[in-house]
């Protein structure tokens, strides 16, 4: 890391179709090797099957599935004294769109569905009706913290 300033944050460009800034994070997330065109028709592709499946408004579904995925709390590692506690700590808002778009993406992949178009459309619909592999691992997070209120006074 460097010891001389933050990392300037890049301006996101909104993406063609929908024109979102967060549909962008989402597929630069979901691209491997720098093929943006693969991640795009995956992207595509599973909001048009929600459309198909839910008969409303894709990208509403996909802030909804965020929105529901995103932690509010979670346990960061503290030493104190040679012990190590887990200190539950609030998560700040551009961490928590990162831990979200990361969860639902991970939950998609791991899905054994055929194509990933359907595994990302199946985690979506999933998340955006508080089930599914994302938000599971979002309610494990809130868990953690709450288990580890106690170390609340570590925070710092």
């Amino acid at each position: 890391m460097s010891r001389r300033h933050r990392a300037q944050k890049r301006d996101i460009i909104p993406d063609p179709k929908f024109g979102d800034v967060v549909l962008t994070k989402f597929m630069n997330s979901i691209m491997l090797d720098g093929k943006k065109s693969a991640a795009e028709k995956i992207v595509y592709g599973a909001l048009d099957q929600m459309e198909a499946k839910a008969k409303s408004d894709p990208v509403a579904i996909f802030h909804t599935a965020l929105e529901n995925v995103m932690p509010s709390v979670e346990v960061r590692s503290r030493r104190v004294g040679g012990a190590t506690y887990q200190v539950p700590v609030d998560v700040r808002s551009e961490r928590k769109q990162a831990l979200a778009i990361r969860w639902i993406i991970g939950a998609a992949r791991k899905r054994n569905e055929n194509t990933m178009v359907e595994r990302l459309s199946g985690e979506l619909l999933d998340a955006s009706n508080n089930r599914g592999t994302a938000v599971k691992k979002r309610e494990d997070t809130h868990k953690m913290a709450d288990a580890n209120k106690a170390f609340s006074h570590y925070r710092w």
